[in-house]
């Protein structure tokens, strides 16, 4: 397995947003009650983000086993259920006044950014499979059922794809659950010894 800890996520570049994360923390008064309010989605982030991470193959593959059966973009569906769990877990009008800056930016922004791009590269490597599965799995939301490519489409694809360590390793899903796991750690003992 490789370092969990990118050098880049430590660049001078994030040091404001880590300050800020600091400030947010440190104006909140967390709750042994908020902190286990936050927990469950938390968990079912992360828990989304290692099952879609261990299937997600970048630039090599389509990928759609695993949770991309279900919805096209599961890693960051799991990002937006860790900030709410933790936005959860700070509590107060600080945390949702934070929260709601930060999924305003998502959405209106970052997202839309994002999907366009995305969405253009595989239209334009994957053509026609790419904009029926487009136009059948959802982004964000999950389908009730598992979306299975037509036979003519499934030649196309690696449709037997497991889960993997390797994947969930080269997409470096180790290094986001070491991050959520220390804040969450941290959340903890302050709302207990603060």
């Amino acid at each position: 397995m490789r370092n969990p800890i990118r050098p880049k996520n430590l660049s001078r570049r994030f040091a404001p947003w880590y300050a800020a994360g600091l400030l947010l923390v440190w104006i909140s008064h967390p709750s042994v009650a908020s902190v286990s309010a936050g927990l469950l989605p938390v968990v079912l982030g992360l828990s989304i983000r290692t099952w879609g991470a261990g299937h997600l193959v970048k630039n090599e593959r389509f990928t759609v086993t695993g949770p991309y059966a279900y919805l096209r973009h599961p890693l960051y569906l799991g990002t937006i259920l860790i900030a709410v769990g933790f936005g959860s877990m700070l509590g107060g009008w600080p945390a949702l006044a934070a929260l709601s800056v930060a999924l305003a930016w998502f959405f209106l922004d970052y997202f839309p950014r994002k999907e366009k791009v995305e969405g253009e590269r595989l239209q334009s490597r994957y053509g026609d499979v790419y904009a029926r599965y487009r136009g059948a799995v959802p982004a964000l939301w999950p389908r009730l059922r598992r979306w299975r490519p037509a036979p003519a489409d499934a030649e196309k694809l690696d449709i037997r794809h497991h889960w993997s360590v390797a994947c969930y390793d080269r997409n470096n899903e180790l290094g986001t659950l070491l991050a959520v796991t220390l804040a969450g750690l941290g959340l903890v003992l302050w709302a207990v010894f603060q």
